[in-house]
């Protein structure tokens, strides 16, 4: 009886085995089926020419040799309210079967916490993330002749700063700290994107601004900072960046005068993880979720890729999809009205 059991179990197991192999086949096929022939359309929700969208056109260059299929990419651009409104249209109006794809703000993801979700129309916490291309150390930089240019100066002198919107990083991050730790940013509100504030900080319109990703000061900006134009003020972390920590650029961290101050401040700063986020929407099947985040991890590993990135001056630090939305769990799973704490802290006061 002993051996009889023992070889049915084997025939059991072996058959699971190929049952489960035959699925997986039968899953890539069906994959590949839809994609062959298609068009895959990313949706950047910036405007041409800044980071987000030299991310998404790297991206739609290189993931189709990566999805079965290999379909075609293409990029569109549809900014408004700090990328809500292209989230909004991939969620509610796009075709929700794989072959749309959304490139949102870094804030995004946490847009539940940013946001009253029944104004946004769309929740954020249930999308499928693809992954993140990079992380983030956002910056503020301000010109050599604003009224102040140290931070801990910022606290009395009141400095003009440049943002898309309340809800996009380069709007909230400043009131974040006017609110948590009592600068006296003056934020202009109405830019598309980086590439439009810095032109206006060029001009003079504005002192500067929070929010600038490091890779994107690196690779787009450098000329302003070598010709001296701009200038870092800080960093806008807890922790900050080890390069950075180094050549003693401060942390807005450091003036955190409370334990909850600095806990508000980790939450909201903990987008860094997904600088450059890339979703699906809710109804996409999901044997094209789990290719399209493969192909997403391959493209971002790819020597094409990174040595294309590499001439653009971008850095490439990817985080898989699954790990994003499990950070995301982690950070909505938190205590109420911490949340709700850190999200009075990202709006004017009225």
């Amino acid at each position: 009886m002993r051996v009889y059991m023992q070889v049915v179990g084997q025939v059991v197991g072996a058959v699971a085995v190929a049952s489960l192999t035959c699925f997986a086949a039968s899953a890539q096929e069906d994959v590949a089926d839809f994609y062959k022939g298609k068009t895959v359309q990313i949706i950047v929700g910036t405007s041409a020419g800044g980071g987000y969208d030299i991310f998404a056109r790297a991206l739609a260059r290189h993931m189709g040799r990566h999805v079965p299929g290999a379909p075609k990419f293409i990029v569109a651009n549809m900014p408004g309210a700090g990328s809500n409104v292209m989230s909004a249209h991939v969620v509610n109006a796009a075709p929700k079967d794989g072959s749309v794809i959304g490139a949102p703000f870094a804030t995004q993801p946490l847009a539940a916490v940013f946001e009253n979700v029944a104004k946004l129309r769309f929740d954020p916490r249930r999308l499928h993330y693809l992954g993140s291309a990079t992380t983030g150390h956002y910056l503020c930089v301000v010109r050599p002749d604003a009224p102040a240019t140290r931070l801990a100066d910022m606290m009395t002198t009141e400095v003009v700063m440049g943002g898309t919107a309340e809800n996009g990083s380069t709007g909230y991050l400043p009131i974040l700290l006017n609110n948590v730790i009592g600068t006296k940013f003056k934020v202009v509100f109405g830019y598309p994107g980086s590439r439009e504030i810095t032109a206006a900080i060029e001009r003079g319109e504005v002192h500067g601004m929070c929010g600038l990703g490091v890779t994107t000061l690196a690779g787009q900006y450098a000329g302003l900072l070598k010709d001296g134009k701009i200038q870092v003020l800080a960093q806008e972390s807890v922790e900050g960046s080890p390069e950075l920590n180094k050549q003693g650029v401060p942390r807005t961290g450091d003036f955190a005068k409370t334990d909850e101050a600095r806990m508000i401040l980790e939450i909201i700063y903990s987008q860094g993880v997904f600088a450059r986020p890339y979703f699906v929407a809710e109804e996409t099947p999901s044997a094209r979720v789990t290719a399209l985040r493969k192909a997403f991890d391959a493209t971002w590993s790819d020597s094409e890729t990174l040595a294309e990135m590499t001439r653009f001056g971008h850095e490439v630090d990817p985080t898989s999809g699954e790990d994003v939305q499990k950070l995301l769990a982690r950070i909505y799973a938190s205590a109420p009205d911490l949340l709700e704490r850190a999200h009075t802290t990202i709006r004017l006061k009225r």
